[in-house]
């Protein structure tokens, strides 16, 4: 395997001191992308997804184009739902659908805790192929979706603002609702560790929907299983945690093995890093839509956000994932703000 030219990122997740801030952006492989757009015109979205070779490709575009300090596997957190039994269809302008969700206990029937060996090799195919063309260029980040945002999916069947649905679940069958969590648990630690495996540098756990949960919700029906997972990953591996609107929780996540968080717009980096401490990387923050922005605009608010994370113990990226209308060259006026950026002497070093 080759030796990793650029390791910004992985130095930052080892708690080390680096020579400038590492930069890369959710969803960075996807629509805004002119490329990807003529392979999505070509291959539907789960061809894409399960054919290593398009993964791949796609998997590389953002690193060859916008300069980002690390690539991440092009593939999509319901692909372990997939593999645990349950049918997904992804329709254009609406989103993921499936079509037979769960409601009860009799659905347990048809779900398994799978071989991912066998479910889920197009992944690690995937990442093998993927880590073989970088040759050591940036690291390769593997990721899955964390327990209750999956169930979100497994219960409520669709996309939805609220998830009123699997909230009622979980408070009218908490037992089969954390029966349930716990199965995906599984599912996710022997996924990620496979990643890891076929050549993951780091791994990323995305709760897209913490944010629906109250500040007590969060500590039953989403950071127990977080914290299996991360706890179940050998001490070498960097995970990530990116719960989306659970600001309120950074300092029990932060006391997690995890090694780093990813936080949202909504919350100034000042007090994302009071509520952390000094125990974690912080990884984020740049609102996506401010990347309609003309582009000096973008290099002001990208200086501000960067003077308040401080010099060290960040890695930049977006709130959130970049949006489809977003201009090609207003990402890699992101990146390269970044890149460039020159700290004031008075900006502190940031604490760790």
């Amino acid at each position: 395997m080759a030796t990793l030219i650029n390791d910004l990122m992985i130095r930052t997740l080892q708690g080390k001191e680096v020579e400038r801030t590492p930069v890369w952006m959710m969803r960075q492989a996807g629509r805004y992308l002119p490329d990807y757009m003529k392979l999505k015109e070509k291959y539907s979205f789960f061809e894409r997804v399960q054919t290593p070779a398009l993964a791949t490709e796609i998997t590389l575009q953002p690193v060859d184009q916008i300069g980002v300090d690390a690539a991440i596997i092009f593939s999509d957190i319901l692909v372990v739902l997939q593999a645990m039994g349950l049918e997904v269809e992804l329709i254009e302008n609406k989103g993921p659908v499936l079509p037979d969700p769960v409601k009860s206990a009799k659905d347990l029937n048809r779900i398994r805790v799978p071989d991912i060996t066998e479910t889920l090799s197009y992944v690690m195919e995937a990442i093998s192929m993927t880590k073989t063309e970088l040759n050591g260029k940036v690291p390769l980040i593997g990721f899955a979706g964390a327990p209750w945002t999956l169930l979100c999916y497994m219960v409520e069947g669709k996309g939805s603002k609220t998830f009123d649905q699997v909230k009622a679940f979980a408070y009218l069958k908490p037992d089969l609702a954390h029966q349930l969590l716990q199965m995906i648990t599984a599912t996710t630690i022997a996924y990620l560790k496979r990643q890891v495996e076929a050549g993951a540098d780091i791994v990323q756990l995305f709760d897209s929907w913490a944010g629906l949960l109250s500040p007590e919700d969060f500590e039953t029906l989403s950071l127990p299983y977080i914290r299996q997972i991360v706890d179940a990953l050998s001490d070498d591996v960097l995970t990530i945690i990116f719960a989306k609107g659970a600001w309120h929780s950074l300092d029990k996540m932060s006391m997690t093995s995890a090694h780093g968080l990813g936080i949202d717009w909504c919350i100034d980096p000042v007090m994302a890093r009071k509520l952390a401490g000094n125990r974690i990387v912080l990884q984020g923050n740049f609102d996506p839509a401010k990347l309609l922005s003309p582009i000096p605009v973008i290099k002001k608010e990208v200086k501000q956000m960067m003077n308040k994370f401080g010099r060290h113990h960040h890695i930049a990226n977006l709130g959130h994932g970049i949006l489809p209308n977003v201009p090609v060259d207003h990402a890699r006026a992101f990146v390269d703000a970044v890149k460039s950026h020159q700290f004031d002497p008075a900006v502190s070093m940031g604490a760790y």
